[in-house]
C-alpha cells in the first residue's frame, strides 16, 4: 500500500493507448486513446479512489490524458522519462514494455511522493508549445541556410529560397502569437517585463525562459541552476578529483539561452561582462566562463522574479 493513504496510478502513454497500473492493489488495465477511453480511465481511477496520476512526458501524447484527469479532479504530475528509467535500472528492473513501464512510473511516484511538482498552468503550457514550435522552425531555417552556402543547381536554390521565405513568415506568425499570449496573461506579462529589463535579454529569450522555467522565483538558486542544467556536479572517488561538469536539466532552454547569454556576457550586460572577463583573466576557458555566466544569470533572474524587481546593476555587481 502507498504511504500516507496516497493511492497513485502510473500511466505509460503511447500514441493510441495508455497502460495504467495501481501498484497499491496490483491492478493493471489498458485504455484506448479515444473519448470513451478517457472516460473509462477516469471511472476506473475514481472507483479505486486514486489520488494522483503520474505519467512521463511523451512528446505531447500525454496532454489530452492529463487534461481529462485534471478536469476530473485528479492530480497529475508529468515526469522526466530518463529519471524513471534510471530508477528502474537502479531497482534491477531491466525488462521494458508498456505494462512494466506503467508499474515503474507508479513505483517511482510512490518513492518520490514528497518531491515538489510544478502547479499546472494551462496558459504557460500553451506558451511552451508555441515557443518550442518557434525554436523548431528557427533550427530548420538555420540548417537550410547552411546548405545554401554550398553551390547547388538553380532549381534547388530557388526551392530553398521559397522554403526559407515561408519559414520566415511562419516564424513571424508564431512570434506574434507568443507575444499576444504573454500580454494577455497578467502573471506572464509581469515576468516578461522583469526578464526583458536585463540588458542582453530580448523578447525571444524572455519567452523561452517564461515557457521553459516556470519555477523561477519559487525555488532555491541551487534548484533553479539544476533545472536549467547549469549546476556543476562532483566527479570524485577516493583521492581522485575529477573535473566538474554540468549535467541534465532542460537542454532545449539552455541551448536557446546560450547565444543571448553570450551577447550579454561579451557585449551588452556590464555585470555579466565584468564577471566573464574576470573568469577569463583567471585562466578559465571561454566555454567554462560562459557557463558560469549563464548560471549567474539564472540565479539573478530567480531572485528578481521572487522579489518582483526589475534589473538593478548595483544589486548584482561583481565583487
Amino acid at each position: 500500500m502507498a504511504q500516507n493513504d496516497l493511492i497513485v496510478v502510473g500511466i505509460d502513454v503511447a500514441k493510441d493507448k495508455v497502460d495504467a497500473c495501481i501498484r497499491a492493489f496490483a491492478l493493471r488495465q489498458m485504455f484506448p486513446s479515444t473519448a470513451q477511453g478517457h472516460r473509462k480511465l477516469v471511472g476506473w481511477l475514481r472507483k479505486h479512489q486514486v489520488n494522483k496520476a503520474i505519467m512521463e512526458a511523451s512528446g505531447g501524447y500525454e496532454r489530452d490524458w492529463a487534461k481529462s484527469l485534471r478536469e476530473a479532479g485528479i492530480e497529475v504530475r508529468i515526469v522526466d522519462p530518463k529519471r524513471v528509467r534510471s530508477f528502474a535500472q537502479s531497482a534491477g528492473r531491466l525488462a521494458k514494455n508498456d505494462k512494466i513501464d506503467a508499474e515503474m512510473i507508479g513505483w517511482f511516484a510512490e518513492t518520490f511522493s514528497q518531491a515538489p511538482g510544478q502547479m499546472h498552468d494551462a496558459m504557460q503550457e500553451e506558451l511552451a508549445a508555441l515557443v518550442k514550435a518557434r525554436i523548431g522552425l528557427v533550427e530548420l531555417k538555420t540548417r537550410l541556410q547552411s546548405q545554401n552556402e554550398h553551390a547547388a543547381p538553380g532549381p534547388v536554390q530557388k526551392a530553398q529560397a521559397r522554403i526559407l521565405k515561408s519559414l520566415a513568415a511562419e516564424i513571424a506568425k508564431l512570434e506574434i502569437a507568443i507575444s499576444a499570449k504573454i500580454k494577455a496573461t497578467p502573471h506572464l506579462a509581469e515576468r516578461a517585463e522583469i526578464i526583458e529589463s536585463v540588458p542582453g535579454l530580448a523578447k525571444a529569450a524572455s519567452a523561452t525562459l517564461i515557457a521553459g522555467m516556470p519555477e523561477l522565483g519559487q525555488v532555491s538558486d541551487e534548484i533553479a541552476a539544476a533545472l536549467m542544467g547549469l549546476a556543476p556536479y562532483d566527479d570524485d572517488s577516493g583521492k581522485r578529483r575529477g573535473e566538474r561538469h554540468i549535467k541534465g536539466g532542460r537542454r532545449w532552454v539552455r541551448n536557446a539561452i546560450y547565444m543571448p547569454c553570450l551577447g550579454a556576457a561579451t557585449q551588452n550586460n556590464p555585470v555579466l561582462k565584468a564577471f566573464y572577463q574576470r573568469l577569463i583573466a583567471k585562466g578559465k576557458a571561454p566555454k567554462v566562463a560562459l557557463t558560469a555566466c549563464m548560471r549567474k544569470l539564472i540565479i539573478i533572474l530567480n531572485t528578481m522574479i521572487a522579489r518582483r524587481q526589475k534589473w538593478d546593476p548595483t544589486r548584482y555587481a561583481v565583487v
